[in-house]
């Protein structure tokens, strides 16, 4: 079992950036494909970026260049890095965790935290 708490979301104006974390309790953190998620008022939730267990990354393309996702396996936390906000970057993001030993996937949310982009 893994439980993900989020934190550093926020009010911030366009431009302006943000560092989301993750931390995860639990074992076994470092072979976890961790993921950051959001979802906006009446939009269905979207994938923002994702960091493999190798430390592969994969971003959205709307936030290509601007977001930058890491992971401290030593901390257990994974870090969203958000530069150059924009308003339709506003959204509650959500942590994810994944694995998929012997067929079985293992799939965990945390609570997610709000990000407000405005002026």
């Amino acid at each position: 079992q893994v439980q993900l708490v989020e934190s550093g979301g926020g009010l911030v104006q366009p431009g302006g950036s943000l560092r989301l974390s993750c931390a995860a309790s639990g074992s076994s953190f470092s072979i976890y494909r961790m993921a950051w998620y959001r979802q906006a008022p009446g939009k269905q939730r979207e994938l923002v970026a994702l960091i493999t267990s190798s430390r592969s990354t994969n971003y959205a393309d709307s936030v290509k260049g601007r977001f930058t996702i890491s992971r401290d396996n030593a901390k257990n936390t994974v870090y969203l890095q958000m530069n150059s906000l924009k308003p339709e970057d506003a959204a509650r993001y959500y942590c994810n965790a994944v694995r998929t030993e012997w067929g079985t996937k293992y799939d965990y949310w945390g609570q997610g935290t709000q990000v407000t982009v405005s002026s």
